[in-house]
């Protein structure tokens, strides 16, 4: 159902080496770079997949966070979860909740971990179901 997710950043050479080194854990990969439009640049697995997308904002002014705005980045393992929030926290990243279930377990646990990125945007790596 979604395309692409933008995040806005104040430095776009700082937020791809970031999300270069962070999103590079899970096989995703810098698929296009648009630097006339802000420094656009996309990440995805794949351009058929979605994406999430980072850039200094269109009008001009400056990255701010949505208060109650979160990207959830879906995993097929909970140690995925795990070493994803790791990486994120060794790269700089805040932390916003550690790794660890948030329901009762069963075939619709939710298993989640929150933090943030070098310009405040807030994300999610967590893993529906068991193990």
């Amino acid at each position: 159902m979604t395309g692409y997710v933008t995040i806005g950043t104040n430095d776009v050479p700082r937020a791809q080496a970031f999300y270069d080194a962070l999103l590079g854990t899970i096989g995703a990969k810098r698929l296009m770079e648009v630097p006339e439009h802000g420094g656009f640049t996309f990440y995805g697995t794949g351009m058929g997949s979605p994406v999430i997308v980072i850039t200094n904002p269109f009008d001009g002014g400056k990255a701010s966070v949505g208060n109650g705005t979160m990207i959830a980045i879906p995993m097929d393992e909970r140690a995925k979860v795990d070493s994803f929030h790791a990486r994120a926290m060794e790269l700089g990243a805040s932390d916003e909740g550690a790794p660890g279930l948030r329901s009762d377990e069963g075939p619709r646990a939710f298993y989640g971990a929150y933090f943030r990125d070098l310009d405040g945007n807030k994300i999610c790596a967590f893993r529906m179901g068991g193990a």
